[in-house]
């Protein structure tokens, strides 16, 4: 099941541009909901022979405390600047950072990680640290990417798929939370009316979001990048939850090309 409501928003730190982008937004996202907010540094233990008489976790003899030590008091620092009343509590835990966000995701109400993050040598690659989370997390997990439109709508994806529920539920809360009217893309052909089902019910139980249908023409993610380009945040829900990462050519399109940041919420049961 999702992540429990009253847990904290967790957001992985390592120092990156993309990772200080993401405590930013998870700082607002932790103010907004009234929660605190967890900052997480994961440790690889290191595989190389560490000489006697050094800790095997600083091989480096202090310059990797040194740098975990400043890559969280940045993370802070910046987290302060956008919420300063939230609770903040810093972790620096072994393993592998996407296994080690998975498993911050079970006590966790929102986990926040960049969309991209900048290898030694300058050069941009897709975070498969996102890839997994939204893929096995088990709340949603909030994708920071491209530049958000303050004033444009929360998009949900209506494709039909087990995930509809749970998607639609965080996306009308977003929607009514951030003031923002909701557009629903279904994927399946319409009479131009919102479809029955959890988008009727919602609407019943969220009455002050202004939902606008839309039925897509074109290709599913090729219409859900366009979309996102004037939207605040994309809603879809998590499909096939088997491999380590997003399935389709959707989610993919979508975690590499949206220009607003993304949620990917699981469904009820994970």
């Amino acid at each position: 099941m999702s992540g429990p409501m009253g847990g904290p928003v967790v957001v992985g730190v390592d120092g990156s541009p993309s990772s200080l982008a993401a405590v930013e937004t998870a700082a607002w996202e932790a103010e907004r909901r009234g929660t605190g907010l967890r900052l997480t540094h994961a440790l690889v233990w290191p595989s190389t022979h560490v000489p006697p008489g050094i800790p095997p976790w600083d091989p480096d003899g202090g310059g990797l405390r040194d740098r975990v030590n400043g890559s969280l008091t940045e993370a802070e620092r910046r987290a302060r600047s956008v919420a300063p009343q939230v609770t903040i509590t810093c972790d620096v835990l072994f393993g592998e950072p996407a296994a080690v966000l998975e498993i911050e995701t079970r006590t966790a109400s929102l986990t926040v990680v960049g969309g991209r993050r900048a290898t030694r040598d300058g050069v941009l690659l897709h975070d498969s640290v996102a890839d997994r989370l939204t893929a096995h997390g088990r709340c949603p997990t909030l994708v920071v990417r491209g530049r958000p439109e303050p004033a444009g709508p929360v998009v949900l994806a209506d494709d039909a798929s087990p995930a509809l529920t749970a998607a639609a539920e965080f996306a009308f809360a977003e929607a009514l939370g951030r003031g923002a009217d909701l557009v629903v893309l279904h994927t399946r052909a319409g009479n131009g009316r919102l479809p029955l089902g959890p988008l009727s019910s919602l609407r019943t139980k969220y009455p002050d979001v202004a939902v606008r249908p839309r039925w897509l023409r074109g290709r599913e993610g090729r219409v859900l990048v366009e979309a996102s380009a004037d939207a605040q945040l994309v809603v879809v829900g998590a499909r096939h939850r088997v491999r380590n990462t997003l399935p389709g050519s959707v989610g993919r399109m979508l975690l590499r090309h949206a220009h607003c940041p993304v949620a990917v919420v699981p469904s009820a049961k994970v």
